[in-house]
């Protein structure tokens, strides 16, 4: 497959939004990041992510227009948050990078004190934290059991809130996107993988301006199982612990029934209390052959490499106009994908 080199740093600063439904939000947000005074120069890459609205239309029309260089990156399809998020940070040239949602509730204002607070304080990467979070209760809930699990199963620091609004240098940057090929990535594992070298900084978070959020429980689910079984084999262990313990159970089980058998004239009672234990037994092991299937489903479909992303089409603004780059090797492996680039669309 034909890597090509990683483009050099040429901008302070890369913002990279995932857009899918944000047709009517994402301008107002280019708009505002635009106006940012970032001392180095700031460019803003959109990966829309086979979004079904307009939403692809209104990134070329920012693309096209004057102003920080917008780049767009067109999914071919929908692949989800965390993998958009992977296709614009290899696509990044700046010396940080800042992920961030298309909603605007993350203030864009606070994009600056955010790349200023990483740069300044040297971190590898800098999390967002919020007084007060303008989500739905069972969101908020969800998000702490993550964060909960996320202490125990991945090397985060703790008390660290785990917020897709994220700051992360290009040491950081450049080492997660060449070195997972996987079609699941959780982006805070890889960069857990990578340093602990980190900050955290407060941010205002606002109502949802539209609609609602694209987040369902069942994506939901997918992305705490990505955190669940990609970055730790403690999920096995448990699996094993589990088996100890209900095997101890059992031998117990059997000596009180022997013991039973032999100082009583009755014979032995209990159908109900045996059927209970047959049937949680028989739970806990298709728990846990679950479990082993899920890891090895995910690496066969690793070893078969089921594509991280595929970008159909970059648009960026050149001389005549919107450009158009056709990536001659799609598939997300390792490093950047080499481009061919087409001619000037206008």
């Amino acid at each position: 497959m034909t890597e090509a080199a990683a483009p050099a740093l040429s901008v302070a600063l890369s913002v990279v939004v995932p857009v899918y439904n944000g047709a009517g939000t994402v301008g107002e947000l280019v708009d505002a990041l635009r106006g940012l005074d970032i001392e180095g120069g700031l460019e803003i890459v959109l990966v829309v992510d086979c979004s079904p609205d307009n939403s692809l239309d209104v990134c070329k029309q920012l693309a096209a227009e004057p102003g920080a260089p917008v780049t767009v990156l067109s999914l071919s399809r929908n692949f989800g948050e965390h993998n958009a998020v992977m296709a614009g940070l290899a696509q990044a040239r700046g010396a940080f990078a800042i992920t961030m949602d298309d909603d605007l509730q993350n203030p864009p204002g606070e994009v600056k004190r955010l790349f200023e607070h990483a740069r300044d304080g040297n971190y590898d990467a800098v999390y967002t934290y919020y007084a007060e979070k303008q989500h739905a209760a069972w969101r908020n809930l969800g998000s702490r059991f993550t964060n909960w699990c996320a202490d125990r199963l991945i090397d985060k620091p703790p008390g660290l809130y785990l917020s897709s609004f994220r700051c992360i240098s290009a040491f950081v940057r450049e080492r997660i996107t060449a070195s997972y090929e996987g079609p699941y990535p959780y982006v805070d594992g890889l960069v857990f993988q990578v340093t602990q070298n980190v900050g955290r900084l407060q941010v205002d978070h606002l109502p949802r301006v539209e609609g609602r959020s694209n987040y369902t429980l069942r994506r939901l689910i997918r992305l705490w199982l990505s955190m669940f079984l990609n970055f730790s084999v403690m999920p096995l262990r448990l699996a094993t612990l589990f088996g100890l313990g209900f095997g101890a159970l059992g031998a117990l089980a059997a000596v009180i029934v022997v013991v039973e058998a032999i100082i009583s004239d009755k014979p032995p009672q209990g159908w109900a209390s045996l059927m209970v234990a047959v049937l949680v037994l028989a739970g806990v092991q298709l728990v846990v052959v679950g479990l082993i299937g899920e890891y090895l489903g995910r690496m066969f479909l690793a070893v078969n490499r089921k594509p991280q992303y595929l970008v159909r089409e970059v648009f960026y603004r050149g001389d005549g106009g919107l450009r158009i780059e056709r990536p001659k090797v799609d598939t997300r492996a390792a490093g950047q994908p080499h481009r061919e680039p087409s001619r000037g669309e206008s």
